[in-house]
């Protein structure tokens, strides 16, 4: 075997061995784990989770999860809760303790600590013998038969199995809350992933970029609105109704069909009926349409009034995608 394909068959059966670590916990949930859910949601505190080393990252990235899903959460590192960080606990706060073996000393230090102050303690521990999993109210097991590097010691699956405990939790509360895109974009305002869930095509629109002309524009009226405006695009505008378009691709076929357009006015060559949106619908949205249509641009109108005009490129620059 070359050194090529160890390498990929070594990746290969870490995934496959993590993979059945996380099948196996489904087994392993009991009528505590619910309790603990329901706990959680019926507080009125936050949720407090705690660890020591890799389970201290866990722990983070549960919280980080917890927040932005309407749960809100704080770390607490183990080592440091004794030496003053305990301060952050509050009245109606809910506890959770990460452990593989939930015999550390930190643990040891830190529950008895933890339970003095009378909020609910979870356990996530891989060991329910354990003085983690006999001093918790609510015991999630997290246990796995064995880590998957070769000397079964480096935490790879015991974390991996936390992790999924947390993501298991995040969503149960998820459910219970109702949590819809609207209320996960409050907490994910920036980045594509927020412009995805807030930007509506009224941020977009720019008063000074509404190419329009009347059905009885000139041909040279049209050529240089699309041109100034640069949309490549104007809408055609009676009564400050769109009745149609014109594209810089309807001119080029004009351009081609005819020697003369000198006769011609922007109802003879415009698109009746032109795809449209409204500037409270989500930009999200509106580049859907422009793909579903292999097209570039789309009137905006409220209620017949034409507003302006949206343009693939712009929402391209937002990120969007």
């Amino acid at each position: 075997m070359t050194r090529k394909e160890s390498i990929l068959a070594t990746a290969k059966n870490t995934i496959i061995a993590e993979s059945k670590a996380i099948a196996n916990l489904s087994e392993l949930l009991t009528e505590d784990f619910a309790k603990a859910v329901e706990i959680i949601f019926q507080s009125k505190g936050r949720l407090v989770v705690t660890g020591i080393g890799k389970s201290a990252i866990i722990a983070q990235k549960i919280v980080a999860t917890m927040n932005s899903t309407g749960t809100p959460s704080m770390f607490l590192h183990a080592s440091e809760a004794i030496h003053g960080d305990l301060g952050m606990l509050q009245d109606g706060d809910v506890t959770i303790c990460i452990s593989k073996s939930g015999n550390s000393p930190e643990i040891k230090a830190l529950v008895p600590l933890l339970k003095r102050f009378g909020n609910p303690l979870i356990g996530i521990t891989g060991n329910l013998t354990s003085f983690l999993g006999k001093e918790s109210d609510y015991v999630l097991n997290a246990y796995v038969e064995s880590e998957c590097d070769p000397i079964n010691l480096a935490p790879t699956n015991s974390t991996t199995a936390q992790l999924v405990i947390g993501d298991a939790l995040a969503v149960c509360l998820m459910e219970l809350r109702n949590f819809k895109a609207e209320d996960f974009a409050k907490y994910h305002p920036g980045g594509a992933l927020g412009k995805k869930l807030l930007l509506r095509v009224k941020d977009m629109l720019e008063p000074n970029r509404k190419p329009q002309v009347s059905p009885d524009s000139s041909i040279k009226t049209v050529i240089v609105e699309i041109s100034e405006k640069r949309l490549g695009v104007t809408a055609v505008v009676e009564n400050n109704k769109v009745i149609g378009i014109v594209t810089d691709g309807d001119i080029r076929r004009m351009l081609n069909d005819r020697d003369s357009f000198s006769d011609l006015t922007a109802k003879d060559i415009m698109t009746k009926n032109p795809k449209m949106v409204k500037s409270s619908d989500m930009v999200v949205d509106a580049l859907n349409i422009l793909e579903d249509f292999s097209i570039t641009q789309l009137i905006v109108a409220d209620n017949d009034e034409y507003l302006g005009v949206i343009h693939l490129h712009d929402i391209l620059k937002e990120g969007i995608v």
